[in-house]
């Protein structure tokens, strides 16, 4: 999603994430700077958009930003970001369900670790997780390489318990705030860097018909499309998948996954 200033849940959310991050830095800057690839200064990988990373177990993962879907040319992606959320998630999941379409859940570590319930239904219905770091700093490209760590890291390691194993397979950084040395750490712990072509500016509530209408006439621009379904009242983004998804069916787009 764009990057917006003055949210005030975002910044209640980085407050709330300030306590784990603190009590975690050590041994995420251990962590990052035991790898040899993670700890490599960023300048390292400029220029290098095409390498890819050994995840753990030895597969590859670009660290290049995914667009794309692993379900072609007419592919669709649909992602949600800043959950879960014990009011949203539900509303959000349902409607997914009802329409037979997977999605990919970019969730904040602090709620999972506060909802896990939520993440391992989201798991158990067949959706992917995304790492969206601990407390949804838009501002992590101007951070050091030790904070960017901490809070990928920490993210990663937050929802991974919270699903009871599952890791998750992407990472989106808040406000599409990447760096070359956040793409490449992620790429090394598995997590394809994960970008986006459509934003619905649902987080904006600028109404359910101009969330149908955003998605409508800019899927053209690619296949992966940003909802939300934390930091605020959903009900527009609720409103809004259930007439975009079967639309989208009607055009001929298959639902998938941003490729790995």
């Amino acid at each position: 999603m764009a990057r917006h200033g003055g949210r005030g849940w975002h910044r209640r959310v980085l407050a709330a994430a300030v306590g784990v991050t603190a009590a975690a830095a050590a041994t995420s800057i251990w962590t990052a700077q035991a790898n040899p690839v993670a700890g490599q200064h960023s300048s390292a990988h400029a220029g290098a958009s095409n390498a890819g990373a050994k995840a753990p177990g030895g597969k590859p993962v670009s660290m290049d930003i995914a667009h794309a879907s692993d379900r072609g040319a007419r592919g669709v992606n649909i992602t949600i970001d800043d959950g879960p959320d014990p009011t949203w998630t539900p509303q959000v999941l349902r409607v997914l369900r009802d329409n037979g379409v997977k999605a990919t859940f970019c969730m904040v570590g602090t709620q999972a670790q506060a909802h896990p319930d939520l993440v391992k239904t989201v798991v158990a219905a067949g959706h992917r997780l995304c790492d969206h770091t601990v407390s949804h700093d838009t501002t992590m490209d101007t951070k050091s390489q030790a904070y960017q760590s901490q809070q990928i890291l920490d993210a990663a390691r937050m929802i991974t318990q919270a699903s009871g194993g599952v890791r998750p397979l992407y990472y989106r950084a808040p406000g599409g705030a990447f760096t070359p040395y956040s793409r490449h750490l992620a790429a090394a712990q598995g997590m394809r860097p994960l970008g986006w072509n459509v934003d619905s500016k649902d987080f904006e509530r600028p109404g359910t018909n101009a969330v149908i209408t955003t998605v409508k006439s800019e899927i053209s621009n690619g296949p992966t499309v940003l909802f939300h379904d934390a930091g605020g009242d959903r009900s527009q983004t609720v409103a809004a998948l259930r007439e975009v998804l079967p639309w989208l069916k009607q055009q001929g787009y298959a639902f998938g996954f941003p490729v790995r």
